[in-house]
């Protein structure tokens, strides 16, 4: 089936890379820093659709799952939760467009030589060949990853263990507004070391008024 002259599945992947661009672009376009995660959004969503057609449903599903389900959200809740002074942040935009300019172009430069016709061309990257209906590609996935790329998957696991690490050493730093509390003598507290009960003989304070009430009610 066609239309246009394309396959479906070609009107499918344009229809999803244009939304894609467009969603990129907007994320560093638009002002609004809710409006740009929500376009992020969007393009997660779009990637998602283009991995299923590579039919690559684990690699979707994950995009799904764990960035537009955790990790978008907690963008959002941050992004709402603080009062970010927009006019502050342009302050320094001309300043820096100077040094920003020639980095932003090597950048695009190095992109479009390595994601150019000599690497990425359609003589270079063939459509996923058809696979038996008790194929998983998760398997395969797994199988790769901890073969041919061990060492960077491991790599990856101790740069996130360390960042895990940094974050938690920021958040615990010592402060001086704040009053840590020590679990183990909280809990290893008596309640004589806390309460100390002390006897006193009874005091009546004999006002004029209470003399007064009792002699009325003699």
């Amino acid at each position: 089936m066609t239309f246009f002259g394309l396959h479906f599945q070609d009107l499918v992947f344009y229809t999803l890379a244009l939304i894609l661009l467009y969603a990129a672009l907007s994320v560093i376009t638009t002002r609004n820093p809710v409006y740009a995660a929500l376009y992020l959004v969007l393009a997660f969503f779009t990637a998602a659709g283009i991995w299923l057609l590579l039919e690559a449903e684990f690699l979707a599903i994950t995009l799904v799952l764990v960035y537009v389900g955790a990790v978008m959200v907690l963008f959002l809740f941050v992004v709402m939760m603080l009062d970010i002074n927009l006019d502050r942040l342009r302050e320094g935009f001309w300043q820096a467009l100077p040094i920003a300019l020639p980095v932003g172009g090597l950048m695009a430069m190095e992109m479009v030589m390595i994601v150019g016709v000599h690497n990425f061309g359609a003589d270079k990257v063939l459509a996923p060949a058809a696979k038996a209906a008790d194929y998983s590609n998760t398997a395969a996935l797994g199988r790769v990853l901890y073969t041919d790329y061990l060492l960077a998957f491991e790599l990856a696991a101790v740069v996130l263990l360390v960042a895990i690490v940094a974050a938690i050493a920021l958040t615990l730093r010592s402060r001086k507004e704040s009053k840590p509390s020590d679990v183990a003598k909280q809990v290893a507290v008596k309640k004589a070391d806390r309460i100390r009960i002390v006897k006193m003989a009874a005091v009546l304070d004999d006002t004029p008024d209470q003399s007064a009430s009792l002699e009325e009610s003699k």
